[in-house]
């Protein structure tokens, strides 16, 4: 083989970890018991209710543009993107939920590979909280829907 071959080929292989989806970060679970998945639809009923959209991503993201009338009640993540995650590596301000642990309220972020509102409910729900709602399409579901942003 020529020179010029075993000088890329290191490159080569490089790239092609790098651009494999093994590489990628994980999509969010489609589930997650003691907590109801919900759609963006479901998510603006439940909201025209009075339940609290809650924004889990970060404050400049909320900032930027997020659901009519969210709350921003940032997760800082720190742990791994999977549902068996270290919740003490991560912090969650569970006193800006509703006092009633009994309320409903809607996790939303992201999307996709944003775990942020996955492992903010499994923290509700692991608080007592009965009526944790979580939008697993977040902002980009919402969006495509047409629904309000601000």
């Amino acid at each position: 083989m020529g020179t010029n071959f075993l000088r890329w080929l290191p490159l080569a292989a490089l790239s092609a970890c790098l651009l494999s989806p093994a590489w990628a970060a994980p999509e969010t679970p489609t589930k997650l018991d003691g907590v109801k998945v919900v759609t963006a639809e479901q998510a603006r009923d439940l909201a025209a209710k009075g339940a609290p959209m809650i924004d889990a991503r970060a404050a400049n993201e909320y900032a930027e543009k997020t659901i009519k009338g969210a709350v921003s009640v940032p997760y800082k993540e720190k742990s791994a993107k999977d549902p068996v995650f270290d919740k003490s590596q991560d912090s969650f301000d569970l006193g800006k939920l509703p006092t009633d642990k009994a309320a409903t309220f809607v996790l939303f972020c992201n999307a996709g590979t944003c775990w942020k509102s996955y492992k903010a409910a499994v923290m509700a729900r692991d608080a007592g909280y009965k009526q944790v709602h979580w939008l697993r399409g977040g902002l980009p579901e919402w969006e495509s829907k047409g629904l309000p942003t601000q």
